[in-house]
């Protein structure tokens, strides 16, 4: 039986890591992620986590230990933020081109320069392409419930990839929330014992990850685009099997008061659960808003989210990102969702904005002006789709 108990959203993504019985931890430290490969070797030196922690010099390494320990035959499971993330970048390619279900704890933080500490979401997105499959949480339950997950999903025979869940450094990390935590059989009878496909084993050697000439690199990118792509409907499945055994429900996009909305926010993360604040006021005024939480970044979930923005009475979705795509069209969650969209008929305008980067604070005034922004593109018919040399960045000081 789940028991509701006061925890640091660190510790509790550590705790699903030991719950799900990962084999192999390989980390190194890095603000504000450092709580959870802390616990964790801590779980370990106490006996308590029956693994190999394998202590490394930077974030390549861990994450090179993470892929080979991963190829023979290990649960792994590692944890990063921002620099490390990027500096992580070559093994991360590697990771979901061989197939390893290693699991990832992105605590998210702004990348340099200037340096920062601080939370927005540079770092994912600097991760977009890479191939792992991308879950955001937008509060501490959440993130402790995803961890367990990602371990289903990852590691099941039909997507053998990599999966990394993003929950906001600081804003998420550093908080005490109170969160059902479960008992240790609970989850043992939710997460089986890794059965990987291929293994590295000496005494019947195979080849992983040889040089793709010319002739096999295209089909080699092929079938990893299938894969991810095909993993869709397990993590559906993942989702609705966790609904049912434990009562919460996990959806690609999500919706707050979106039924009858004329304009919705759209974000990923803990901002989501601010925006709501500004929904209930704006809505006490009158104004037919809502929000719309884009959950799953990878596979992106083209038809969920066409199903929620068009064909409603959705007339205007304002789109909110926390990291800048230089010279682009504002920011990647944009670009993705005007992409998305861009073949319907009945789609509504879509309106980008940026705030919160380098952890600056959004104020409820802001996300109403964010509103506001919809409402003026609205009435102009103006979606900022044409050329610009203004990005729209809310909060910007004069």
């Amino acid at each position: 039986m789940a028991k509701r108990t006061g925890i640091e959203v660190s510790i509790a993504i550590a705790e699903a890591a030991r719950q799900a019985n990962v084999d192999v931890v390989s980390a190194y430290p890095i603000t504000p992620q450092t709580h959870i490969v802390e616990h964790l070797a801590q779980l370990v030196a106490d006996g308590d986590l029956d693994a190999e922690y394998i202590t490394v010099e930077s974030e390549h390494t861990a994450m090179s230990a993470c892929v080979g320990a991963s190829a023979a035959g290990a649960r792994v499971f590692t944890s990063t933020s921002s620099q490390g993330l990027a500096l992580m970048n070559e093994i991360v390619y590697l990771a979901s081109s061989l197939r390893t279900p290693v699991v990832m704890a992105l605590a998210n933080r702004s990348l340099s320069g200037p340096i920062s500490i601080w939370n927005d979401h540079s770092d994912v997105m600097n991760e977009r392409d890479t191939g792992w499959i991308s879950i955001f949480a937008n509060n501490g339950q959440e993130a402790y419930d995803l961890t367990l997950m990602a371990f289903r999903i990852g590691e099941d025979r039909r997507v053998m990839l990599p999966v990394m869940i993003n929950f906001d450094g600081f804003i998420l990390t550093h908080v005490i929330e109170p969160m059902y935590i479960f008992d240790d059989e609970e989850i043992a009878d939710f997460i089986p014992p890794y059965e990987p496909v291929c293994v590295l084993d000496t005494d019947n050697p195979i080849t992983m990850g040889p040089v793709g000439v010319p002739d096999v690199y295209t089909e080699a990118k092929k079938q990893q685009e299938i894969a991810i792509r095909e993993s869709r409907p397990i993590i559906e499945e993942v989702f609705e099997e966790f609904a049912q055994r434990y009562g919460r429900r996990y959806e690609p996009v999500e919706t707050y008061k979106a039924d009858d909305a004329e304009i919705v926010l759209l974000a990923q993360g803990s901002v989501i659960e601010a925006a709501e604040v500004a929904v209930d006021l704006l809505r006490e005024q009158g104004r037919k808003v809502g929000a719309v939480e884009l959950r799953l970044w990878r596979p992106f979930p083209f038809d969920a989210l066409r199903e929620v923005l068009c064909g409603t009475s959705i007339k205007q979705v304002v789109v909110l990102d926390r990291c800048i795509s230089f010279g682009g069209p504002i920011g990647p969650v944009l670009s993705e969702v005007r992409s998305a969209l861009y073949l319907e008929k009945d789609r509504p305008m879509v309106v980008g904005v940026v705030a919160g980067l380098g952890g600056r604070d959004i104020s409820l005034e802001e996300y109403v002006e964010m509103f506001d922004v919809g409402e003026e593109c609205l009435r102009t018919g103006k979606d900022s789709g044409e050329e610009t040399d203004l990005v729209r960045i809310v909060g910007l000081r004069e």
